[in-house]
């Protein structure tokens, strides 16, 4: 029974899933109450950005979004010290931060780079702040290496198990 149930458990994606994303909230909401002058909200986004629910190609694409989170945090930063109007800067901001994903090969998680550099740059326009900016950029950073970290431990941790209790890697 109880092999059953871990077997059940180590290849099922939504099991898994929801574990990373718990195991990374947490982590995220102690920051964001430990922190509260910080922009934690912005890394508690990132974390469950960053995780993805298809185990298969978990790492990767953890990876990737982590590099398109930078990315676009990055462009943001950039285009808000050019002083454009708002539009203009996100225009430009996202027309960058769809190119480098291209150049980098992850177009596909470039959506993932326009968020991070619309929530730094709408947000600080407001502000009127490069401090704000550089807390935003710091946040999403912290935010991704966490979702980051957390896909690459429990993705070693579950192997570990499986070939512990010679569980097989389901073929699909």
């Amino acid at each position: 029974m109880r092999k059953t149930l871990l077997r059940y458990s180590l290849h099922s994606d939504f099991i898994i899933y929801l574990i990373r994303i718990l195991i990374g909230f947490s982590i995220g909401y102690f920051l964001y109450i430990k922190f509260p002058q910080y922009s934690a909200t912005w890394a508690l986004i990132s974390i469950v950005l960053v995780i993805s629910p298809d185990d298969k190609e978990a790492t990767k694409i953890a990876i990737d979004r982590t590099k398109s989170n930078l990315i676009g945090s990055a462009s943001g930063i950039i285009f808000y010290f050019t002083n454009l109007p708002q539009m203009w800067s996100m225009l430009l901001g996202i027309i960058a931060s769809v190119a480098i994903c291209k150049l980098l090969n992850i177009l596909s998680v470039a959506r993932t780079a326009m968020v991070a550099l619309i929530i730094v740059v709408i947000h600080e326009q407001q502000l009127k702040s490069y401090i704000g900016a550089l807390d935003r950029f710091a946040c999403v950073t912290i935010g991704c290496v966490i979702g980051l970290l957390v896909t690459l431990c429990t993705s070693y941790l579950i192997k570990r198990l499986r070939e512990q209790y010679a569980l097989e890697i389901p073929k699909e």
